[in-house]
């Protein structure tokens, strides 16, 4: 008996980079929902709330590696290898962030454990999602 892909879940401080001092702690908390196999949702707590992104499991995980992204999300080996740089742009601003790259391939691995990369498709219905924007308009 196969049973149902389970939410994963991290949370990783991050580092706020700014200039002239050391990177600010920015607790981020990261999920991935096995019913949007393709995404990851970041939820960065700033201020008193929480600023949600979401982007591509691919991207965060070509970002370990080399240089991913050309929109708002970039995601990139920093100059220690130990460490992922997060850029993220928005209208309102830009920021930098960095975090700990095995704590962000470990979240993946996770991910991996649950939807195998490849196996997306089984656990998203492209019909159904199509029916369900046209019954928006």
């Amino acid at each position: 008996m196969e049973t149902e892909p389970q939410v994963v879940r991290a949370t990783i401080i991050f580092g706020l980079r700014t200039f002239g001092s050391v990177p600010l702690p920015v607790r981020a908390d990261l999920e991935y929902d096995p019913a949007d196999p393709f995404a990851v949702s970041v939820g960065y707590h700033a201020g008193g709330g929480v600023v949600r992104w979401l982007f591509g499991r691919d991207l965060l995980a070509d970002g370990l590696l080399a240089p991913a992204g050309d929109g708002d999300v970039q995601v990139r080996p920093a100059a220690d290898d130990s460490r992922v740089l997060v850029e993220l742009n928005a209208p309102d601003g830009s920021a930098v962030l960095e975090a700990a790259a095995n704590e962000i391939a470990d979240f993946l691995d996770r991910t991996y454990d649950e939807v195998p990369v490849g196996s997306e498709d089984r656990c998203f219905d492209f019909d159904e999602e199509l029916a369900k924007l046209a019954l928006r308009d």
